[in-house]
């Protein structure tokens, strides 16, 4: 696979996308991220004031503007000069000031550069999914941490939210009712190509997913010195009738979309 040309491509595509993710997630994130993605991960980092975070794959800065407001000390990272450009621009409208560089995750050296041992937590919220190799990442965020630091990520849940799933909806009748039923269709799991996805409804363009079963997800950790002492599958909550759609997350809400984890170094 051409990590190079696939990365360099990607990072096109989310600089000419850059205004609309802005827009779309705004200064809190979209419903996705406030219901599901910020709440696992806050549970797993435990963020305390004054701690060293670097948000990895920062995007347009919501979760970065989230840590500062409680306090820590943010340094913020994105290929996407664009999307750098737009999180400067919102800045922080609370807590401690937020460093932004434009940086790329797959740039093992650029990335140590930061500090060694200056990061009490790393995070990457719905990013991993998009980067075409993970293994510079591992490599670096085991000298970027602390001793007893910890590395938090969210990410697309592999075993649904994957490159290949189908949503379908069943009309029956029960009892003399009419009864929908909601489910996804999962056709690939252990092998699947990078895909151009479409992403959020009406994305200008689209963007490159790169899907990866568990023990490949995991495996860049544990071959790193990393072990995972957390797991959450957050998913939504079952929606009223009125608030239903037929082909949606918030109808599947027994189908998590969202993986999250924390992984800690097994010699700090």
């Amino acid at each position: 696979m051409d990590f190079e040309n696939l990365n360099q491509e990607g990072r096109i595509l989310w600089n000419q996308k850059a205004a609309f993710w802005d827009n779309l997630h705004g200064e809190f994130g979209n419903r996705f991220h406030q219901e599901l993605v910020s709440p696992s991960v806050e549970a797993l980092l435990k963020p305390q004031p004054g701690q060293q975070i670097l948000d990895i794959a920062c995007g347009s800065g919501q979760m970065s503007r989230r840590l500062a407001a409680l306090g820590c000390n943010v340094t913020a990272i994105d290929f996407s000069e664009e999307l750098i450009n737009f999180s400067k621009k919102r800045g922080t409208p609370q807590g401690n000031p937020i460093l932004y560089q434009v940086m790329d995750a797959t740039d093992e050296k650029s990335l140590i550069s930061l500090g060694e041992q200056k990061f009490d937590h790393l995070v990457c919220t719905m990013a991993f999914m998009d980067i075409p190799d993970l293994t510079p990442l591992f490599r670096a965020a085991k000298k970027l941490l602390k001793p007893n630091g910890s590395f938090v990520f969210a990410t697309a849940h592999p075993a649904f939210f994957s490159n290949n799933p189908g949503f379908i909806s069943e009309k029956n009748e029960v009892d003399g009712q009419t009864v929908y039923t909601h489910a996804l269709k999962i056709t690939n799991y252990l092998s699947l190509p990078p895909i151009k996805g479409v992403g959020a409804p009406n994305e200008p363009a689209p963007h490159i997913y790169y899907h990866r079963p568990l023990h490949e997800l995991l495996g860049y950790a544990f071959q790193n010195g990393f072990v995972l002492d957390a797991l959450l599958e957050p998913g939504f909550d079952p929606p009223k009738p009125e608030d239903a759609k037929p082909l949606h997350w918030t109808t599947l809400w027994q189908m998590p979309p969202v993986l999250s984890g924390r992984f800690k170094l097994t010699q700090p």
